[in-house]
């Protein structure tokens, strides 16, 4: 089988001159690529070096095609981006001319390319994985609403699996509820509900950016710290904000209890899960975030948005916490569950319960159901 992948993440070269990117996402489609022949990759590149969270595609017969990236941010890059839309639109077209599958990332400028363009084949068997938020009722850019129109009109879009996070009313032929996994089986080890004597352990994982609001984590640090609750927070992650973090937790003296640690190895991530007691994830928008099941599948309760599918994940509260963006709602969450131990015992019973249950194999299982 001859597998083509559209999409809009930015690739690299490591050391060894393999291609990669986004670890997380190069994860996944190495799983996808275990079940075809033939692999040929259509997005953007960078001369910048691998990142430590960076992996290279793992198959012997891949052919990567480089596209420049598309940016709809302004007037100036958008017309750049009409001058270089004709070789994006030329390779796309040309990718599917040549594959068996078609395989669309979206959202995303390239992603919309694509759905454009996979409309010339409507014999070709096709999947579009929507790493964003499916929820009409939320804002979203025009170009993910387009993209969500054509990839749920069965008339323009045939023969098509659109893989989106969550159940949603406008579910027809098109649309399957999917998931994503980080863990296997064989990871699977008896956990426990962490004690709150001495150190009550708090994470943060993500990019450090407006959009997952990590300063409102620190200040509930601070506030929890004044009540006289013995709290720490480790964040994970890099971004715009980092700079404005330092500063508030030098001003405030939080440096003993609040640590930035940048992007490291998944492995210190699930440390990190193992460790704490609540994750921290205040995001403004999400698909399907990772670190919210990958907290669950360690016992680390997730206090969280609601958000696309969020509350679908920690089923409405009873295995997990849904909040506002306030730093006093956070908080008062944080005590009332270390106030009512049992109750939090069950919520992490439940949350390790439900997130246990979509594991890689399982993953891998239900993309081989899609490919063959």
């Amino acid at each position: 089988m001859k597998f083509l992948i559209v999409g809009h993440a930015i690739h690299r070269k490591n050391t060894k001159g393999e291609v990669g990117g986004y670890g997380p996402y190069v994860r996944e489609m190495n799983l996808w690529f275990k079940h075809v022949n033939q692999v040929r990759v259509v997005a953007p590149f960078s001369e910048e070096p691998f990142q430590s969270i960076d992996l290279a595609y793992d198959h012997r017969n891949l052919t990567f095609d480089v596209i420049p990236g598309l940016d709809l941010t302004s007037v100036r890059k958008i017309l750049l981006s009409l001058c270089v839309l004709p070789v994006v639109f030329f390779k796309v077209f040309r990718g599917m001319f040549w594959a068996d599958h078609i395989h669309l990332r979206c959202p995303g400028n390239v992603g919309l390319v694509g759905c454009i363009a996979q409309v010339c084949f409507p014999f070709k068997v096709k999947t579009a994985k929507y790493a964003g938020n499916w929820d009409w009722n939320s804002h979203q850019p025009w170009s993910y609403r387009l993209q969500q129109r054509l990839l749920r009109n069965t008339f323009l879009t045939k023969k098509m699996k659109v893989l989106v996070y969550g159940e949603w009313p406008d579910k027809n032929k098109n649309i399957l509820p999917f998931f994503t996994a980080t863990y296997q089986e064989s990871d699977k080890k008896q956990m426990q509900a962490r004690s709150f004597d001495g150190l009550i352990r708090l994470v943060f994982v993500g990019s450090l950016s407006t959009g997952k609001q990590p300063l409102l984590s620190v200040q509930a640090v601070r506030r929890l710290r004044a009540k006289g609750i013995n709290v720490s927070l480790e964040l994970f992650g890099e971004g715009p904000e980092r700079s404005k973090l330092e500063k508030f937790i030098s001003e405030k003296n939080l440096d003993e209890f609040v640590s930035l640690r940048g992007n490291v190895a998944s492995e210190e991530v699930k440390k990190a899960f193992q460790r704490s007691h609540f994750l921290l994830f205040i995001s403004k928008s999400e698909g399907w975030p990772k670190v919210v099941a990958e907290s669950m599948f360690w016992g680390c309760l997730p206090i969280t948005t609601a958000v696309s599918c969020v509350p679908y994940m920690v089923g409405n509260g009873d295995r997990g916490e849904l909040v506002q963006p306030q730093v006093d709602e956070i908080v008062g969450r944080v005590v009332g569950l270390i106030e009512d131990y049992q109750l939090y015992v069950k919520k992490v019973e439940n949350a390790m319960g439900w997130s246990r249950q979509f594991t890689l194999d399982f993953f891998e299982k239900e993309i081989k159901g899609l490919l063959l």
